[in-house]
């Protein structure tokens, strides 16, 4: 017998008309807070950067690849990794398929590592991923925008994150420190008349709209069911998961 609540029919149709409510207050909410993220002044770039492509080194502007904007998803594949971060690499998987729609609205979408690049091309082939990837390996890039950092910087972290991030610092092939000198985040830019402006960043739970798969495990029975993370680290690289 589940232990969860059980109803009849009118009592589910009861909390679901309900609970329809809230989700149409979230939604405008939701639309409201896409405005406002719109109306963010904008920040232009003033300082050079050079990226190593598949397609050779480019600057920022290039990475547009002829639109007029930017989305930049900050992937964590540091130059000590030997395999870029596991809950990144969920994240591409639903970026991937996407990148041809949003190009149809002028976005181009794109990750960037500080990883060298011949890294990220095997690591990328391995994936079966297709979008473009760019290194920036030899730039300030990641630390100019708060996704890098030094190994000093990353050793004082290391002493205050919860145990659970030393299974995914494993899994990336770099001890704790190694792994959180590098951080997740998208970035946003706009190109207009020549150049390029900062337009919107964020990174933690601010990600969630890029992790697909949670919006449809938050409507799952039993939702996401990580209650106890340190436990049951449950993401796996998909070529990683057990076959049923």
């Amino acid at each position: 017998m589940s232990e969860h609540r059980i109803g009849t029919r009118e009592e589910w149709q009861a909390a679901r008309d309900e609970l329809l409510q809230r989700e149409k207050e979230l939604t405008h909410r939701n639309d409201e807070l896409a405005q406002l993220r719109r109306e963010l002044p904008w920040v232009p770039i003033e300082k050079e950067y050079r990226f190593a492509t598949d397609a050779g080194p480019k600057s920022l502007a290039e990475l547009f690849d002829g639109r007029s904007q930017l989305l930049i998803y900050h992937f964590m594949f540091g130059p000590k990794y030997e395999a870029g971060c596991v809950v990144c690499s969920s994240i591409a998987d639903t970026i991937d398929p996407q990148v041809v729609h949003l190009k149809a609205r002028d976005v181009t979408m794109i990750c960037v590592s500080r990883a060298p690049l011949e890294k990220i091309q095997a690591y990328k082939q391995r994936m079966g991923w297709g979008f473009n990837w760019a290194s920036s390996y030899d730039s300030d890039f990641n630390f100019d925008f708060g996704r890098s950092y030094t190994d000093e910087q990353a050793q004082s972290f290391a002493e205050n994150v919860p145990p659970v991030v030393a299974k995914p610092a494993a899994m990336s092939g770099t001890d704790l420190a190694g792994y959180l000198t590098e951080g997740p985040g998208l970035s946003a830019f706009a190109l207009e008349d020549g150049v390029v402006y900062q337009t919107y960043a964020t990174t933690n739970r601010g990600l969630e709209p890029v992790m697909a798969y949670y919006g449809l495990l938050d409507r799952a029975p039993r939702g996401r069911h990580e209650d106890d993370p340190i436990q049951d680290f449950w993401f796996r690289r998909h070529d990683e998961y057990e076959n049923d």
